[in-house]
């Protein structure tokens, strides 16, 4: 018998992928989201346009002949970390709705297995070398911005659901994801991508402007890589928080180091002031290498395809306004 999967959020980047994935595992796959995918044909079985902030909406999307097999919740109002401090209010209100209103639609729906995207923005600051965080040590909490606090209240509303209606519910904190197809500009899209798009605008020895001094350390995880963890941790028994993320951890200024190689320029930084967010990331992944994960995309490779795409899109956009 066919699996039915609902993608909540498939117009998004990861949303995306992940939708064509289990639609290439076989799966009778419906997308939501607010707006169509940006970029391409996701060739899905069905994919509705709603607003999930919207009771009535959430309801529908999860309402199809025999029941959906697994609902994934990647529905969310977000961006980079420019987005993030600049549409705090929006972001929590929204998001809230969002995910109150799906685990309950889905719940009432009787949906077996419930996947939630969260966010390493749940975890607090950290300062460079200091030993990795386990998911256990999001408690107590203090998230460096709101948009981790909505994170960790969300995560809160789908464990407080499983455990009463017996939902399956699983949930995911996801590091910094990447590659093609991903939002490349327009203020929401993350520091791969918007990185990936001054190298492919600049001509070989310029410079490009970054918030701070550069120094600011993250793990930079690529979509495939995501999407692995993401379904092996649905499909697990452990219904706690996991961090996905690759291990590998890049100062801002080893990002640009990379994007340029990848180029074949010469580029050189110039700081500017801006919302660098936290100054370092290190987080643990035996959870969810215990389930048999393991990263497979280093840096270098997944920028090696990344940076293609986002400079054939800088061109495109180029023709388009010339």
């Amino acid at each position: 018998m066919i699996k039915k999967a609902l993608v909540c959020g498939a117009g998004g980047f990861i949303g995306g992928h992940l939708a064509r994935r289990l639609k290439a595992q076989g799966y009778w796959v419906r997308g939501v989201d607010i707006t169509p995918h940006e970029f391409s044909d996701l060739a899905l079985d069905d994919f509705a346009l709603a607003d999930l902030r919207d009771p009535g909406a959430c309801q529908r999307a999860v309402t199809v002949d025999g029941g959906f097999d697994e609902v994934y919740q990647l529905a969310a109002d977000m961006g980079g970390m420019g987005f993030i401090h600049s549409a705090v209010c929006e972001i929590m209100r929204n998001n809230v709705l969002i995910n109150v209103n799906m685990v309950d639609a889905a719940a009432n729906a009787d949906v077996p297995r419930y996947f939630y995207s969260s966010s390493v923005c749940i975890y607090r600051d950290m300062v460079p070398g200091e030993p990795a965080l386990f998911e256990d040590d999001a408690y107590p909490a203090l998230p460096d911005n709101d948009y981790g606090w909505e994170k960790l209240y969300s995560e809160r509303i789908v464990t407080a659901y499983g455990e009463r209606t017996g939902m399956a519910t699983r949930i995911a904190r996801f590091q910094n994801t990447y590659g093609p197809e991903g939002t490349w500009t327009g203020g929401r899209e993350k520091a791969p991508a918007a990185i990936c798009r001054k190298v492919a605008e600049a001509r070989d020895g310029d410079s490009i402007e970054i918030w701070g001094d550069g120094s600011a350390v993250r793990s930079y995880t690529y979509v495939d890589d995501l999407v692995d963890g993401i379904l092996l941790l649905t499909r697990s028994d452990d219904p706690r928080p996991t961090n996905i993320g690759n291990p590998e951890y890049h100062s801002v200024l080893d990002l640009v180091d990379v994007v340029a190689r990848a180029a074949g320029k010469t580029i050189s930084t110039r700081s500017i002031d801006g919302p660098v967010g936290v100054q370092s990331r290190n987080f643990a992944n035996d959870r969810i290498e215990a389930l048999g994960w393991a990263s497979t995309w280093p840096l270098t490779r997944g920028i090696a395809l990344t940076y293609p795409w986002v400079a054939e899109q800088v061109e495109q956009a180029s023709r388009t306004t010339t």
